[in-house]
């Protein structure tokens, strides 16, 4: 059977030759062994996604300063091993180990770029942080293995943490959960009911909605403003908190998903007197705020609950910042509530994998938070590559540009964002379309667009789409425009 060539970004010799740094451990015999063990390795690690072109060999020799006899003799290792694929006349290309790709592009469009999901690929250091995790893992085998609350090593990290974003925080104040969204389910399960009300903002994040329809609480949404200078509407808040009296209110106020909005201390500080005088408990889900695409996380507005207090219940994730396969998240809260936490939590889990957490802590030993460093200009690289696509191919799209976060929202000429979702799978690309993200669907004329996925990846799913949109209005697009 022919390989699946897929459509991924190529790699020039010399920006892999510095990727693979002192990449010889032997003498010469075994520099085609060495040389296919440091790729393999960079696979492993992130480092080369799936899909990646590799130079040809002539240019990978020069940049190596080693033999095409040397490289050719690396590349049959790889193709022996299952990490790459070639075909005559194009070249060779990254691929995963004993099976193909699901989600591969090939030339002519016929597989689906998934556009759905706002989620990036595990960071560099992966591999290396769970090679120490096995070690790591040794001091916990003599122990039963429950945790409810969480490693403790993890769970100074993730309160060090807040400190450093101006929330003094302990260990005591953490609870590890099963990401983000387990986090939330469990705070509703604890403070709603049947009927009970939650305030949300209008557009928000679906899964928090299915999960308060799932506890038969009924959202209230608050709009946001896309286009204003804060987008939160301070007062709106109040009069909704003062007329519906939420039992519990849902929030994102970093770079909230999917605006990319963000509320600056001053909006905090009238948004936390307002939650204070209503006494209205309120989940802030923190999972994008280390993705700030424009400055340093620590430069940002203090966390919503150094300006409302023990009323603010903190749900973070490492899904984001680093990566949803960890499926790990925390609660930042008050002792006392996070107590009542653990109570109730034994009536869904009796606490999180104890590997996944000594794996992300060792990622936290190794390089801090500071290692985001890379995964935020790799962001920031493709949120401009989409930016200027929809500029080149959806010209009619308006948005405000994100300074964080993983997506754009953008605004259509027409109200068509469900028939485009469909008729963007009959062009190879999944989208979300508006009304998901509204409590009562509607949101007609947004869409979702992620910008988790490489540049050369981003410029082709926009290619599709312009071609779905076209279907849609009934006006014609091609296929063969150039790629910018």
């Amino acid at each position: 059977m022919e390989p699946v060539i897929p459509l991924g970004g190529r790699i020039s010799g010399p920006r892999l030759a510095v990727m693979l740094g002192s990449w010889r451990q032997g003498g010469s015999r075994q520099g085609a062994a060495d040389l296919a063990a440091a790729i393999e390795l960079q696979v492993l690690d992130g480092q080369l996604p799936l899909g990646t072109r590799l130079p040809a060999e002539r240019e990978l020799a020069d940049a190596l300063g080693a033999s095409r006899t040397l490289i050719g003799a690396a590349l049959d290792r790889l193709r022996d091993n299952g990490f790459v694929a070639s075909r005559r006349g194009a070249g060779s290309w990254i691929t995963a180990p004993g099976r193909r790709r699901r989600d591969a592009v090939v030339p002519d469009g016929g597989d689906l770029i998934d556009f759905a999901h706002a989620s990036p690929s595990a960071p560099p250091g992966m591999v290396a942080a769970v090679d120490a995790a096995r070690s790591a893992l040794v001091e916990h085998l003599g122990q039963h293995g429950y945790q409810e609350r969480g490693l403790l090593a993890l769970r100074e990290k993730i309160a060090r943490r807040y400190t450093e974003r101006g929330l003094p925080t302990t260990a005591a104040q953490i609870m590890v959960t099963n990401g983000a969204h387990h986090a939330f389910v469990l705070v509703l399960r604890m403070l709603t009911g049947p009927g009970d009300r939650v305030l949300v903002e209008q557009p928000t994040y679906p899964n928090a909605l299915e999960a308060i329809r799932a506890a038969h609480a009924i959202p209230v949404p608050v709009a946001l403003d896309p286009t204003g200078a804060r987008g939160w509407d301070i007062a709106g808040v109040d009069a909704a908190l003062r007329q519906a009296s939420p039992r519990l209110a849902y929030l994102v106020v970093d770079f909230q998903n999917p605006t990319g909005l963000r509320l600056d201390a001053e909006g905090r500080h009238r948004l936390g007197a307002v939650l204070s005088r209503a006494r209205t408990p309120v989940v802030v889900d923190e999972t994008l705020v280390e993705l700030d695409l424009e400055g340093d996380p620590l430069d940002g507005p203090p966390p919503l609950a150094a300006f409302a207090g023990d009323l603010v219940i903190c749900v973070g994730s490492a899904s984001k910042s680093h990566w949803g396969g960890l499926r790990l998240g925390w609660i930042r809260a008050s002792e006392d509530l996070l107590g009542r936490l653990v109570s109730a939590r034994y009536a869904v889990d009796l606490g999180s994998p104890v590997f996944e957490q000594v794996v992300f802590s060792e990622l936290l030993e190794a390089d801090g938070w500071a290692a985001l460093a890379r995964r935020r200009e790799d962001l920031r690289r493709n949120r401009d590559a989409l930016a200027d696509a929809v500029g080149q191919h959806l010209p009619d799209w308006t948005f405000t540009l994100p300074k964080g976060g993983l997506s754009l929202w953008c605004r259509l000429p027409e109200p068509v964002s469900s028939r485009l979702a469909v008729a963007a799978a009959g062009h190879g690309i999944q989208v979300a379309p508006g009304s998901r993200f509204g409590v009562h669907g509607g949101m007609e004329r947004w869409l979702r667009l992620p910008f988790a996925l490489p540049p050369e990846k981003i410029q082709e799913a926009i290619r599709r789409l312009s071609a779905a949109e076209a279907s849609v209005r009934g006006t014609p697009a091609s296929l063969d425009a150039p790629l910018a």
